[in-house]
């Protein structure tokens, strides 16, 4: 059965009014903190936040796409960097936008850290050597 109140709660912090699907800046909550979280390629994206603050939308999607296939980037084929781009563009930096974690300039296609990129961070180090370490290790080389 839905909660209508619990609706109230996941949209804002504290007495913050909601700002149509994106999170006000400040403390971010932990459900925002694992939505931002909950899916691979996300995690993967805030790794690379970790080791440069600016990645293009291509270089972070060949970056992911050497990581799924086991290659390294000069391995990447077009379709598989067009496959892990296309996801990035429409579903996971938009969340992470809307989530306030990265910002998206859509001229350059370049992806910065948002106002709640620290506290996502945090988090995500503080839970990668159980969860991700491999994941992590991988995005935080040097290689782009």
């Amino acid at each position: 059965m839905h909660d209508e109140s619990s609706d109230e709660d996941s949209n804002s912090v504290g007495d913050s009014i909601s700002l149509g699907g994106q999170v006000p800046q400040g403390i971010l909550e932990l459900d925002h903190v694992y939505e931002a979280l909950g899916r691979p390629r996300r995690r993967y994206l805030c790794y690379t936040l970790l080791e440069a603050t600016e990645w293009s939308l291509t270089d972070l999607a060949v970056k992911i796409a050497a990581y799924e296939n086991d290659y390294s980037t000069s391995e990447v084929t077009d379709h598989q960097r067009e496959r892990v781009y296309v996801s990035l563009y429409h579903v996971h930096v938009p969340k992470l936008v809307d989530e306030g974690v990265v910002h998206f300039d859509e001229t350059t296609e370049t992806i910065t850290p948002g106002p709640n990129a620290q506290q996502v961070l945090l988090a995500l180090e503080g839970m990668g050597a159980t969860i991700d370490a491999e994941q992590e290790e991988h995005a935080r080389r040097g290689e782009s």
